[in-house]
């Protein structure tokens, strides 16, 4: 049972340090646009297909809600704190490796943006492919859609009943 334990611990505590380095550098490619492109024409990576574009998005993806901070603030620290515990009771073993590390991603994602709105009332995006119109966006936002395509692919055409099951994600059998 001790060496169980340990083992959880270790994987927690890799789970914790690749959350903690993702949001890093989450923070810093924010602080870089808000010191070199607040205020700016933006920079064209890529003319007429990627440039740096700095936006102050005071909503939720796609810019819904907009104004709303107090809801996405506790909608936002409700579901990390069900990430954390669904991250906590996952099973551990290498078939569920990428299910950790895209819960990961998303944890990290997530957490970046909620620091943004609880210290700015706004979340900080300055990714704009201009050759697709998307949205302005952040490498948390990134994490967020990646991972979550992630999850999808994996539950859709890799893990079987009994993986749904063992992730928590299915019914009890009877």
């Amino acid at each position: 049972m001790k060496q169980d334990l340990k083992k959880r611990l270790l994987i927690l505590g890799a789970d914790a340090l690749f959350v903690l380095a993702l949001l890093w550098f989450d923070r810093f490619t924010k602080t870089l646009a808000v010191t070199h492109l607040k205020g700016q024409e933006p920079f064209v990576l890529i003319d007429g297909v990627l440039e740096f574009s700095y936006l102050e998005n005071r909503g939720a993806a796609f810019g819904i809600f907009q104004g709303q901070r107090i809801p996405l603030l506790i909608a936002g620290a409700v579901c990390m704190v069900l990430l954390i515990v669904w991250l906590m009771r996952l099973p551990r073993g290498r078939k569920f490796l990428w299910i950790h590390f895209l819960v990961s991603l998303i944890l990290a994602g997530g957490m970046g943006n909620l620091i943004d709105r609880w210290r700015g009332g706004y979340v900080v995006d300055f990714i704009y492919f201009v050759l697709i119109d998307y949205p302005v966006f952040n490498v948390a936002d990134s994490y967020v859609v990646c991972a979550a395509i992630g999850l999808v692919i994996l539950f859709l055409f890799v893990f079987g009943d009994e993986d749904w099951e063992a992730v928590g994600l299915a019914g009890r059998k009877k």
